[in-house]
C-alpha cells in the first residue's frame, strides 16, 4: 500500500505542534539512533498520512561507543533529556499508537539493558531494540513513495551515525512500495567514521581510505547479486535518505538554512553531488560549521559521510539519485496504519 507524505506547515505560537483532526487515530514512531532523537506524530490523511508535531536533536547517543564499548554517561544524560521531550509530546494524546525503536547504537553497547530501562523509569518510553534487518525494511519502506515504475530495481541507502544500511528491492509495476530483496548493514555511520578515521580535518589520503573501507563491504553484496548487470541495462534506481544527502542537496540548491519541501524527492545527477562533495572537501571546519545546511553539530561529520555515500555511488553508478528526507519513521507510521487498516476491513 502506498502513501504520499503531507507536513502540515506548522500554525504561529503553535509550539511546534499543528492542528489534530478530532475523531481520526494519533500515531507516533521515535528512531533513537547513533547520533539523532528523532520523532514524527501524524494522523491518516486520504492518501497518505499528515504530520501534526515531530522533534529532532543531535544526541550523539554513540560518541565515544567504538573505542569504550559503553554508552557513556553524558551521551545517556543528552538523550534522555530528548526522550523526556519526547515523551510530552506523545502524552498529549490519549489515544495514540506509537513505535518507539532504537538501533546501532543500541545494538552494540554493552550497557544498552541499563539505559533502556532507565530511559522507561523516566520518560515512559519504552524502547524496541530492533535489528539492522528491520532498520533496512522500514527505511525501504519510508522512502517507497519515492520509487518510480520505470526501473524495476531499486538501490536504497540510509547513512547512519553507527551503521549504514543498503537494500535491494524489486519495485512493482506501480512503482511505490518495493519488495526486499536482501539487504546489507555496514558497521560504519558518520559518527563511528569520524572517530575512527579523522579529526576535524579529513585530507584526501583520509577520504580515500574511508571510501575504500565501505567499498570492500559493498563488493560482497555486489558479487551475490550481479546489480552492476542490471545497471548496465538501465533497470536499476537509487535513493539515498540520511543528513548527508539531504545536506549535500541543500548546499546544491543554494539553500540559506536547510528547506525539507524544496529538498525531499529532488533527482541528483552524480556530477552535481560530486562538485559539492568538491565543494565541501575544500571548507575548513570553520566554514562547514557556520553553513546554514550543516551547523556546527554536524560539521565533523559531513565528510564522514559524503566518503560513505562516495563509496556507494562509485560501487553502483546509476547516474542519478533521489533525495529522501524520510525513511524509518515514516516506515513506522505506514505499517502502523495498514495494520489498522487491515484490522478494520477483515
Amino acid at each position: 500500500m502506498g502513501y504520499a507524505y503531507h507536513r502540515q506547515r506548522l500554525i504561529a505560537g503553535s509550539k511546534g505542534r499543528a492542528t489534530v483532526t478530532e475523531g481520526k487515530p494519533v500515531y507516533a514512531a521515535l528512531d533513537l539512533g547513533t547520533n539523532n532523537c528523532r520523532l514524527l506524530v501524524a494522523q491518516p490523511a486520504t492518501d497518505g498520512f499528515r504530520v501534526i508535531d515531530s522533534f529532532s536533536r543531535i544526541t550523539r547517543l554513540g560518541e565515544g561507543l567504538q573505542a569504550s564499548g559503553r554508552l557513556s554517561e553524558n551521551a545517556i544524560e543528552r538523550t534522555i533529556a530528548a526522550l523526556r521531550i519526547c515523551a510530552g509530546k506523545v502524552r498529549r494524546h490519549t489515544h495514540l499508537r506509537g513505535r518507539f525503536v532504537a538501533t546501532e547504537a543500541c545494538r552494540g553497547a554493552v550497557n544498552c539493558s541499563a539505559f533502556v530501562d532507565r530511559a522507561a523509569e523516566i520518560t515512559g518510553i519504552e524502547l524496541e531494540i530492533i535489528s539492522a534487518r528491520e532498520e533496512a525494511c522500514l527505511a525501504a519502506r519510508g522512502c517507497g513513495p519515492l520509487l518510480v515504475a520505470d526501473r524495476p530495481y531499486a538501490l536504497v541507502f540510509d547513512i547512519g551515525g553507527g551503521s549504514t544500511e543498503v537494500t535491494w528491492l524489486k519495485v512493482g509495476t506501480t512503482g511505490g512500495e518495493g519488495q526486499v530483496i536482501d539487504s546489507l548493514s555496514m558497521p560504519w555511520g558518520v559518527v563511528r567514521m569520524a572517530e575512527g578515521f579523522c579529526g576535524e580535518e579529513v585530507d584526501h589520503e583520509t577520504y580515500e581510505l574511508m571510501v575504500a573501507t565501505v567499498r570492500d563491504l559493498l563488493g560482497h553484496f555486489e558479487k551475490r547479486f550481479g546489480i552492476r548487470r542490471h545497471l548496465a541495462e538501465g533497470r536499476v534506481q537509487m535513493i539515498g535518505t540520511s543528513g548527508t544527502v539531504t545536506t549535500i542537496a541543500g548546499i546544491h540548491l543554494g539553500l540559506e538554512r536547510y528547506q525539507r519541501d524544496k529538498v525531499d524527492g529532488r533527482w541528483m545527477q552524480f556530477a552535481e553531488i560530486q562538485s559539492v562533495v568538491a565543494r565541501l572537501s575544500r571548507m575548513n571546519m570553520r566554514q562547514r560549521s557556520d553553513h546554514g545546511c550543516i551547523g556546527p553539530d554536524r560539521a565533523d561529520l559531513v565528510l564522514p559521510g559524503c566518503a560513505i555515500m562516495d563509496a556507494i555511488l562509485r560501487e553502483w553508478p546509476v547516474g542519478q539519485l533521489r533525495v529522501a528526507d524520510r525513511g524509518l519513521r515514516e516506515g513506522i507510521l505506514f505499517n502502523l496504519i495498514a495494520a489498522d487498516q487491515s484490522r478494520i476491513s477483515a
